[in-house]
């Protein structure tokens, strides 16, 4: 298990105390009911090549708040965030609530979380 510094994880900590989360398995149900929802990696551009969820978008937590409104300009869509762990995208999460987007939810547990339950990925 990666070792976090104290400084990134009290950001993780406080972030997380205005971010909803959301599971694996919650997500994988979604996928399977065919919800509208914006699913978005936000792994660093070599994670997102070496595997990702099926269907999900790619904006890096590098440039998220960057590129967002391009990509979904309507602030009440629903998003889900995801990273390796769930720890990248709570920050993100807070992050795109901070610029007015009303249903954004972290997966926790991220990437990984999603591969011990062995659902649908694509490289």
């Amino acid at each position: 298990m990666k070792q976090h510094a104290q400084g990134f994880l009290g950001l993780v900590k406080e972030a997380m105390s205005r971010v909803k989360e959301i599971t694996a398995d919650e997500v994988n149900a979604m996928l399977s009911r065919s919800e509208k929802f914006a699913l978005i990696d936000v792994r660093e551009d070599n994670e997102w090549v070496a595997g990702r969820i099926t269907g999900a978008l790619h904006l890096g937590r590098g440039i998220i708040e960057r590129d967002i409104e391009k990509v979904i300009p309507e602030k009440d869509t629903p998003i889900v965030l995801y990273c390796g762990g769930g720890y990248r995208s709570a920050l993100s999460a807070d992050s795109l609530q901070k610029m007015g987007y009303t249903h954004v939810l972290s997966m926790a547990g991220g990437w990984s979380g999603w591969c011990e339950k062995n659902y649908s990925r694509e490289s």
